[in-house]
């Protein structure tokens, strides 16, 4: 049997999708918590890895989303015990919580589309993303970490200097980006926000058009990432 890989998915909404996809091509076998549906988070003990996935929740949001606090410990204790762990979006925010640093709301906005990755010279050295070719990915975030925890190493970095992927701690990255989005998940998201992206003026048809022109970019460029991270995950059992 392959590595196990705990999976925690805040909303129907935002799956593990592609990138479980990928994540079991590598041969990870994927247990899925859905605390949103009412399962209880599992000590992480009995896992090779962690991933946390996305959400329309904020990372700060522990008094309406109940799992929130328990997750953060969760994510402390994986991060004490060495736990490869990856956080998408929602999740790469909780993690930075976890560790001491802050999320607030983009001050620049709604982040949207198949937007630039902004690789830093320290992913060369990353032993997950150091191998990585792509230079894109799908944004669709409204908060962002404003303040990594102490020791982090960026990775990638808007052009506006918005965090765009971190090593957190040993073994412990986030990706602010969605490489799981498939056409589908994105088109839905779309029609929930498409109400404030109307007033926005924003184009939704050609946020939708450039998504799937660049499915195959897309998918080359983060497929490998899942491949990696199942192979990290194997060599910590």
């Amino acid at each position: 049997m392959g590595p196990r890989i705990l999976v925690v998915e805040h909303q129907a909404s935002c799956p593990p999708a592609l990138v479980g996809v990928w994540l079991e091509e590598a041969g990870a076998v994927l247990d899925v918590c859905r605390p949103w549906a009412g399962d209880a988070l599992p000590a992480p003990a009995s896992y090779d890895a962690l991933l946390v996935l996305g959400g329309e929740m904020g990372a700060n949001d522990d008094a309406t989303v109940p799992w929130l606090a328990p997750l953060k410990e969760l994510v402390r204790e994986a991060a004490a015990g060495a736990l490869p762990t990856l956080g998408i979006c929602l999740g790469h925010q909780v993690i930075a919580v976890a560790l001491g640093g802050t999320v607030e709301r983009n001050p620049l906005g709604q982040a949207v589309g198949v937007l630039p990755t902004g690789w830093t010279s320290a992913r060369a050295d990353d032993p997950l993303t150091g191998e990585l070719t792509g230079g894109r990915g799908i944004q669709w975030n409204n908060d962002v970490v404003t303040r990594a925890p102490d020791g982090t190493v960026v990775l990638a970095e808007s052009a506006a200097g918005e965090l765009q992927v971190a090593r957190f701690a040993p073994g412990v990255w986030g990706v602010q980006l969605h490489p799981e989005a498939d056409g589908r998940i994105v088109q839905a998201w779309a029609e929930s926000d498409r109400a404030d992206h109307l007033e926005r003026g924003l184009d939704q048809d050609a946020v939708l058009a450039e998504v799937d022109a660049a499915r195959d970019e897309l998918d080359a460029a983060w497929r490998p990432l899942a491949h990696r991270f199942a192979e990290l995950a194997g060599q910590a059992r």
